[in-house]
């Protein structure tokens, strides 16, 4: 029985988005799922839903740089922070978007997540490392840049962010399994008990808390 896949929305912006990709492949590989990519522009989630960015909330910034870093530590996974940060990930969104075969496509993912946040990220991410990235990722760079740059994909980019906001998304990273939404790298182990049919919420609960009355709104 051919099983849908595991729906990975992400940005490179995230490190929790990276940190989610170092463990999700091998977690979908268990429960015979496959993995599908969708890039999506985390900064235009924002903004149309009105909230701030983790990383531009100043106490929070500092906290959230640790916080990665103590995560990277106990998962067992390299891990340092790029030049500059928040960046713009747009280019490289664009560039995953352009790789349509799957395989190709998380290779690339990898290899631009790993320049990022694996220790490589030392200096920023210019065109002429971004053009290394991909052709260390088996890809055709000026191919892909070209191609990257078309209307297509610039629009793909876009639907893919407004899918998620459809889907009731608020972030990433953010793993869509058989309808139901995970955020963040700290619910795989809760994705992992919905894909064993050991999830404790049952339809009726969910029903119950999506329309759970408000008691008090901050002004």
């Amino acid at each position: 029985m051919n099983r849908a896949p595991l729906r990975f929305f992400f940005d490179y912006v995230s490190p929790y988005a990276y940190l989610a990709w170092t463990q999700l492949p091998k977690l979908a590989e268990r429960h015979g799922r496959t993995v599908e990519l969708v890039p999506v522009l985390l900064a235009g989630m924002l903004n149309t839903l009105g909230t701030t960015g983790p990383a531009e909330v100043p106490h929070k910034r500092f906290y959230i740089y640790k916080h990665t870093t103590r995560l990277a530590h106990e998962l067992g996974v390299p891990f340092a922070l790029p030049a500059e940060h928040p960046f713009n990930p747009l280019p490289m969104l664009r560039l995953t978007v352009a790789v349509t075969d799957a395989e190709a496509r998380a290779r690339l993912a990898t290899a631009l997540f790993s320049a990022l946040w694996a220790g490589g990220g030392s200096e920023p991410m210019t065109a002429e490392r971004m053009v290394a990235v991909v052709y260390s990722a088996g890809q055709d760079a000026l191919a892909l840049l070209a191609a990257a740059q078309t209307p297509e994909v610039k629009d793909q980019v876009r639907r893919n962010t407004e899918e998620l906001l459809a889907l009731e998304g608020f972030g990433v990273p953010t793993v869509v399994a058989d309808g139901e939404l995970f955020f963040g790298v700290d619910s795989l182990g809760h994705l992992e008990r919905f894909l064993r049919g050991e999830d404790p919420l049952t339809r009726e609960e969910r029903e119950r808390l999506r329309t759970l009355p408000i008691g008090a709104s901050r002004k």
